[in-house]
């Protein structure tokens, strides 16, 4: 079952990416994808976003700075301190979200003629589930 939810991820993650490039936005990698959708409304921090995303401080600006360099994320003065720098959305960022959120509607459109309308709604609850802790 694991290498049938990462193959399926990656199917989708596959879907999107080429979608996006499709109409124009620059190929991310699936790390620089999952930071738009760490990044509090108000603002985060690369060390929190590290974190969050399971690398290190360095990657993570690394990271930080291609999606800068493409105007999707701005590094600014952290205002609780003035040491730190907070992580907030571009404008540029949120048509890309836009984009993105079509893109995923046509992707599980194309999914539902592939597996049938309800085998996707199962797939959609199942996904929504609580699943609790891991186990180990």
């Amino acid at each position: 079952m694991p290498a049938r939810l990462l193959a399926a991820s990656d199917w989708f993650n596959d879907a999107l990416i080429n979608g996006m490039e499709a109409r124009g936005w620059p190929r991310l990698s699936r790390s620089q994808s999952l930071i738009f959708v760490s990044i509090d409304q108000a603002g985060t921090r690369p060390a929190e976003l590290a974190r969050r995303l399971g690398m290190t401080r360095q990657s993570m600006q690394q990271l930080l700075a291609k999606l800068r360099d493409e105007a999707l994320v701005t590094l600014e003065v952290d205002p609780t301190d003035g040491r730190a720098m907070t992580v907030r959305l571009a404008p540029r960022a949120h048509a890309l979200g836009r984009d993105a959120a079509a893109i995923t509607a046509e992707i599980e459109r194309e999914l539902a003629s592939r597996i049938g309308e309800e085998p996707l709604q199962s797939l959609r609850e199942i996904l929504a589930l609580d699943w609790g802790a891991p186990p180990c």
